[in-house]
C-alpha cells in the first residue's frame, strides 16, 4: 500500500519568532513546512519548479506585502491554496485577501486549532476527487436547474459559465443547494466556515454580519455572470436558502435587510 502524501505548507512572514514558532508546531503535527521570511524567495522557491500544498501568507511584510505577493503568484499561474495570517482583523481586509485569490482569512490571536481547521477543509476540498472511484463512490457532479457543482475541484459554473468562487464560498453554495428550498440557518453557514461553535464579531449575534458578506460576495460573482441571478433567498433573522430559478419575481430579499426576531 502506497503512504499517503505529506501536506507541503509555505509560511511566509517576517516575524522571525511568530514564523518559528507557528512552523514547529506545524510539523508537530505531521505538516512539512517551507519557511520564507518575505515574498520574492517564496517566488524563486517556485520559478525553480518546486511546489507546495498550501501558502500562510502574512499580509505586512517589507518591500512586497502580502496582497502583493498573492497577485504576482496568480500572475505566474502559481495556484496554490492560500490563506493569510494577520493581525489586521478590520473586514476590509478580509474582503481583498478574498477577492485577491486567497481562500482564508485568519487572525493571528486565534488559536492554532483554527488554522488547522482550515488546513484541514483546504485539504479535504484538494482530496475530494482523488479518491479511487469504487461502486460507493460518491459522485463528484452536483446538478441543480442552470448550476453546476464540480466537487473534485471546487468549481461552480451557471448556465455553462465559471464563476470564481473561493474554497469556503463553493462550500456555502453547495450546503444550500444539497438542500434546495430550505431555510439554512446563520449559525449553520459561520460553523461551515469557521467551525462549530467559533464566536466572533459584537454581541451574541455578530457573526451574522459575517455570514453575510460571504452572502454578498457570492451573489456578486453570480451576478456577474447572470445580471438575472436571484436563486439565493434571505430569511432575515433566521438565514438563506436556495431558492427556485424561476418565478421568484421580487421576493428576493436583500442581504441588508432588518432582522426580524427568530433565533439561530
Amino acid at each position: 500500500m502506497t503512504e499517503p502524501a505529506v501536506t507541503r505548507i509555505a509560511l511566509v512572514d517576517d516575524d522571525d519568532l511568530f514564523r518559528e514558532s507557528l512552523s514547529l508546531n506545524l510539523a508537530d503535527e505531521g505538516y512539512v513546512v517551507e519557511t520564507f521570511d518575505r515574498g520574492p524567495p517564496l517566488l524563486e522557491f517556485f520559478a525553480a519548479g518546486k511546489t507546495v500544498d498550501i501558502v500562510l501568507l502574512d499580509w505586512r511584510m517589507p518591500g512586497m506585502d502580502g496582497i502583493d505577493l498573492l497577485r504576482q503568484m496568480r500572475a505566474r499561474g502559481i495556484d496554490a491554496p492560500v490563506i493569510f495570517l494577520t493581525v489586521l482583523s478590520d473586514e476590509i481586509y478580509e474582503e481583498a485577501a478574498l477577492a485577491g485569490g486567497a481562500l482564508d482569512f485568519v487572525e493571528k490571536s486565534r488559536s492554532l486549532s483554527i488554522l488547522l481547521k482550515r488546513i484541514r477543509l483546504i485539504q479535504a476540498g484538494a482530496k475530494s476527487g482523488g479518491e479511487e472511484n469504487g461502486a460507493a463512490a460518491q459522485p463528484a457532479l452536483h446538478r441543480l436547474g442552470s448550476l453546476e457543482l464540480r466537487l473534485e475541484n471546487s468549481r461552480a459554473f451557471w448556465k455553462g459559465e465559471r464563476v470564481d468562487l473561493t474554497l469556503t464560498e463553493f462550500n456555502i453554495v453547495s450546503l444550500m443547494a444539497a438542500q434546495p428550498e430550505q431555510d439554512v440557518s446563520y449559525r449553520q453557514i459561520y460553523d461551515l466556515v469557521h467551525g462549530k461553535d467559533f464566536v466572533a464579531g459584537f454581541g451574541p449575534s455578530g457573526y451574522r454580519a459575517n455570514v453575510r458578506a460571504f452572502i454578498k460576495r457570492i451573489r456578486q460573482k453570480f451576478r456577474a455572470a447572470d445580471a438575472q441571478f436571484d436563486c439565493i433567498e434571505n430569511y432575515p433573522g433566521f438565514g438563506y436558502r436556495w431558492g427556485q430559478e424561476e418565478g421568484m419575481g421580487g421576493a428576493v430579499a436583500d442581504e441588508e435587510s432588518p432582522d426580524r426576531a427568530r433565533a439561530d
